[in-house]
């Protein structure tokens, strides 16, 4: 339900219908996605430039890869400055 909801509000249409999703879990899973360290981030997600692409329960944090790193792009957020 949430896909569907995201994909309602980008109003993104899906060329593959049958494709998978590909999930980062963590802080480090953020930090591996972007190639940056653990605190690095840490502000990655404070500043809220991947908030659309982060589902969290609690201390759980589970990101859509793809998602995360369009968004970034499209800020043009310099993500391995200090």
């Amino acid at each position: 339900m949430m896909k569907h909801v995201l994909m309602e509000s980008l109003s993104v249409e899906s060329t593959e219908p049958s494709s998978k999703k590909v999930y980062v879990q963590g802080y480090q899973g953020i930090a591996t996605l972007f190639g940056c360290s653990k605190s690095t981030a840490q502000r990655i997600k404070k500043s809220g430039i991947i908030d659309e692409a982060i589902t969290q329960v609690n201390r759980k944090i589970l990101v859509d890869a793809d998602l995360a790193l369009q968004l970034v792009k499209e800020s043009e957020y310099k993500v391995n400055e200090p």
